[in-house]
């Protein structure tokens, strides 16, 4: 579709319009006007002290972390079949290393047994100091080993002396777990985990699966409170990419209705030349926390699916001292 918009750009002749300055020009045309100041400090305020996502792999591509994170960010590493522990673990001591807070996943379904998952506890804590974890059931079907979710994870107790831990949270539901559609299995589970918050020290917060839209994100949060769930809530942001990267992992990561916000920006062709951008999902989400300041949402979470260093530098660009690099002068 690009390319037919394109070709009905080009003259009559069939030459190109003006080679690629011309196509650059275009897409500064179409891109949105630069956020008012008023819109700068709501981001600046939502967005301090906000975590990103990285995997071994992608990790690898950052020359250095901290020419485009802010000091002491929150490193989630993504734990994904098929990944080493080794890779994990010198990921985490690059980061910590480089000054940054590191969340390892520990994937209960991917871990064979007890002994193991001390094992991976172990070297964390020796190689890398890591004292916070992001526990979760993890991508497969069926466990491999003796953990089915995170619970079993929590019940083993090689968690206690962490400092702060992470369960997951799906403002959309999650049918590998609720395959009826409803969310009563998951509220169960998030009952149970505000419980055991109460009989630790960690700091216990839900981080969230990505959404598109923040009326669903709204509603899941006030629900959770009516609930008596009250704890903080870490969101997860999709950050900015093209916008058939994002398609391809939200159906993969099972992202519910708010996939409409995709759908019709593919059928808006002056949108579709440009990355998607989490702007206006953020800014509605920010107003909201602005009008109610009780509301959970305490931090936001990005997943960089267009990449790490433009998710950062994007957060740099529009969010003022929320997105100050660590080695900016």
């Amino acid at each position: 579709m690009t390319r037919s918009l394109l070709t009905k750009l080009t003259p009559d002749s069939g030459q190109p319009l003006a080679s690629k300055q011309g196509i650059l020009g275009l897409f500064n045309f179409l891109r949105r006007d630069s956020l008012s100041r008023k819109d700068v400090k709501l981001l600046e305020s939502f967005l301090q002290g906000y975590s990103i996502e990285v995997m071994p792999k992608t990790a690898q591509k950052v020359a250095s972390f901290r020419e485009i994170l802010p000091q002491g960010t929150r490193v989630y590493i993504a734990h994904i079949d098929g990944t080493s522990i080794e890779e994990m673990v010198t990921t985490a001591r690059r980061l910590r290393d480089e000054g940054y807070d590191v969340m390892p996943h520990f994937p209960a379904r991917l871990i064979e047994s007890k002994q193991l998952l001390a094992e991976w506890i172990s070297r964390y804590q020796s190689e890398a100091g890591v004292d916070q974890a992001l526990l979760l059931g993890g991508g497969l079907t069926q466990p491999v080993g003796e953990f089915a979710n995170s619970m079993e994870l929590i019940e083993s107790g090689l968690f206690d002396g962490f400092s702060r831990l992470h369960v997951a949270g799906h403002p959309e539901g999650n049918r590998d777990i609720d395959p009826d559609g409803s969310d009563r299995m998951v509220m169960q589970a998030l009952k149970w985990k505000r419980a055991f918050s109460e009989r630790t020290d960690a700091k216990v917060a839900i981080s969230t699966q990505f959404c598109f839209e923040a009326s669903p994100v709204i509603a899941w949060a006030d629900r959770l409170a009516s609930e008596g769930i009250d704890l903080p809530i870490h969101i997860g942001v999709a950050g900015p990419a093209k916008l058939h990267t994002l398609m391809k992992y939200a159906l993969s990561c099972g992202v519910g209705p708010s996939m409409r916000v995709l759908q019709r920006r593919a059928k808006d062709v002056s949108k579709l030349l440009l990355p998607y951008e989490p702007t206006e999902l953020l800014l509605e989400l920010a107003a909201h926390k602005r009008r109610h300041p009780d509301f959970g949402i305490e931090q936001v979470h990005f997943f960089p699916l267009g990449g790490i260093a433009a998710n950062a530098n994007w957060v740099t660009r529009n969010a003022g001292s929320a997105g100050r690099p660590a080695g900016s002068k």
